[in-house]
Parts: structure tokens; C-alpha cells; sequence
């Protein structure tokens, strides 16, 4: 049972700092934490919540510098992002720049993250290719949009519903597939002359992920991004060798533990482009924070288009 509670302030403890937070992005992991349903499930109870954007209040003399800047943050489960004060480790914040809103800030950290991993490093995505992007109205959907777009790629995504489909244009798509009404297997070929898809992207897996293997290009890159339609699917090697594309996988989140500098990478390239004017995060509501846990509900209708925000703070914005 989710529900809002009174306790104790954290403190930061050695090597962290203290964090009183703006915003809260949520995510369609929270969702699914909730219901016990993630690859990395914490004991119960616990407070969800990925990601935030805040103001460092204390920290250690080593960490003195980051007092008073503004950072986003992603707190270890099962102490989540969903508390008006946070203790993290402070050699994970990253630091944003004062006039981003954080809203903002918090709504980028993930998804772009995420996004632009999946995009620049796994599967080096090249400018003129041909990007397809499936769930193209979530969050990471619309993350991915914008960063194709910004690459130089022909970014073609599905959505379901024409205001779905609407959104995915909105955000810079070339074509936007309503797959209620057309098979995007079919409409990826013809706008391809038949050679298919450089780069998926897909946040979905399922049936997506199975079709998708009929509509990508020689050396294609299929980027296994989340599970949101439940089935995990499997794939014969032989198809991989038949047809010489690749399947890979994109957890951002290990990139934390085993290449911190991955993240940090990410999030100065993310800020470039913020800075340029060619990303901006779909915010489909703002919720405050007595109503977060309408925010976690809202993620199981399907019906959200980008990201919901949680604001924790009346600074933020």
C-alpha cells in the first residue's frame, strides 16, 4: 500500500550529502517496484522514486564545495526519491546549472540518460541513419526522439492513438506510426526502400521487440531498452547470424556502478544540447507531493506522454 507518512530526517553520514529535494521525475520502474514487478525488487517498505533534482544543504569537509549548488540525484532503494530530504553518496551528484528549472532537471536525468547512452554508445548512432523509436510518446520515447533528431538521424517512432502519434511529431519525428490503425513492419520497409531500421530503440519488448527483427537494415542495432508490454522475448541466434544485426542491451543503471563516468559524460553532452535549445523534456503534469502517489498511478493507464513530476519543494520550478 502506497501512501504519504511523517519520519525523521536522514543525515549524511561520511562521503555524502544532504539533499533537500525540488522535484521528483517518476518513472515507469516505480510503477513497477511497486508492484513487486522489477528486475531488482527492494524489501518492503520502502520509499520508490529514481530520480530528483535538489539543493545540497550539508556535506563533508572533502565535499564542502557542492553545498548550496543545485544537483540531481538518484538515491539507492530502499531510501527512494520520494522524500522531502535525501542522503546520497555525493561523488554520484551531478551538478545543474542554476537557471535550468527543476522540473527540468529532474525529468532529463533518467530518460536522457538513458537515451543518449542507448543512442551514442551502444549503438552508435550515426548522423543520415535511420532511427526507430518505439513507445515514442513515454518518457524514454520522447528522450530518444530528440536526441535522433539532434544526431542527424531520420527518426521514425510508434505511438498508440493519434494524440500519441501527434506527440511523437511534436517532439521531432519525421513519421509518426499510430500502430492501432498501420503495421509499422510494413511502413518501416516502404520508407526505407525496403532496407529497414539502422537503429531500433525499443522500451517495450513483446510482440514489438519480435516484429521489430522484420523491419531492420543490414548491421541493424536493436537496442533491448525495457520490458513495458510485460513479455521478456527471446531470439534464435541463427535470425542474428542470417540476417547480421545485433541485439543489445542498455541497463543505464549498471553504468552507475561499474562506469560512473559513462553517467557523467552523459549528463555534460545532455546539458550542451539543453543549453542549445535542441532538447526539452515532455512534462505531461506536476503533481505536488501530497498527490505522488496519483503520479505512480497514472503511470499504469498508459495514457501519460513524457514524464510526471513530483514536486517536493514550493523553490522548485
Amino acid at each position: 500500500m502506497l501512501g504519504l507518512e511523517e519520519v525523521d530526517d536522514p543525515k549524511a553520514g561520511p562521503g555524502e550529502a544532504l539533499i533537500q529535494t525540488e522535484s521528483v521525475s517518476l518513472n515507469f520502474p516505480d510503477l513497477l517496484l511497486c508492484r513487486g514487478e522489477y528486475q531488482e525488487s527492494p524489501d518492503v517498505p520502502f520509499t520508490p522514486g529514481l530520480e530528483l533534482s535538489g539543493r545540497v544543504r550539508a556535506a563533508g569537509p572533502e565535499h564542502s564545495t557542492l553545498v548550496g549548488k543545485r544537483v540531481v540525484a538518484f538515491p539507492a532503494l530502499p531510501c527512494g526519491a520520494l522524500a522531502e530530504w535525501v542522503a546520497v553518496p555525493a561523488d554520484e551528484l551531478l551538478v545543474v546549472p542554476e537557471e535550468m528549472p527543476s522540473d527540468v532537471a529532474a525529468a532529463m536525468a533518467i530518460t536522457y540518460g538513458t537515451s543518449w547512452v542507448a543512442l551514442h554508445r551502444r549503438a552508435q548512432l550515426q548522423p543520415g541513419e535511420t532511427l526507430l523509436v518505439h513507445g515514442g510518446a513515454g518518457g524514454v520515447g520522447t528522450a530518444a526522439i530528440q536526441l535522433g533528431v539532434a544526431a542527424g538521424a531520420t527518426v521514425i517512432a510508434t505511438a498508440g492513438g493519434a494524440a500519441r502519434a501527434e506527440a511523437c511529431r511534436a517532439m521531432g519525428a519525421t513519421v509518426a506510426i499510430d500502430y492501432e490503425k498501420a503495421d509499422f513492419v510494413a511502413v518501416v520497409r516502404d520508407l526505407t526502400e525496403g532496407r529497414g531500421a539502422d537503429v531500433i530503440y525499443d522500451p517495450v519488448g513483446g510482440d514489438v521487440f519480435d516484429r521489430s527483427r522484420r523491419c531492420i537494415a543490414f548491421e541493424g542495432r536493436l537496442l533491448v531498452v525495457g520490458f513495458a508490454a510485460g513479455r521478456i522475448p527471446t531470439i534464435a541466434a541463427n535470425h542474428l547470424l542470417l540476417r547480421n544485426f545485433s541485439v543489445v542491451g542498455v541497463y543505464w543503471g549498471l553504468y552507475r556502478r561499474v562506469m560512473p563516468d559513462v553517467i557523467r559524460q552523459a549528463h555534460e553532452a545532455l546539458l550542451e544540447l539543453y543549453r542549445a535549445g535542441s532538447i526539452a523534456p515532455l512534462i505531461h503534469d506536476v503533481l505536488p507531493f501530497e498527490a505522488a502517489v496519483d503520479g505512480v498511478g497514472a503511470l499504469a493507464s498508459r495514457q501519460v506522454m513524457g514524464k510526471i513530476v513530483v514536486r517536493a519543494s514550493s523553490d522548485a520550478g
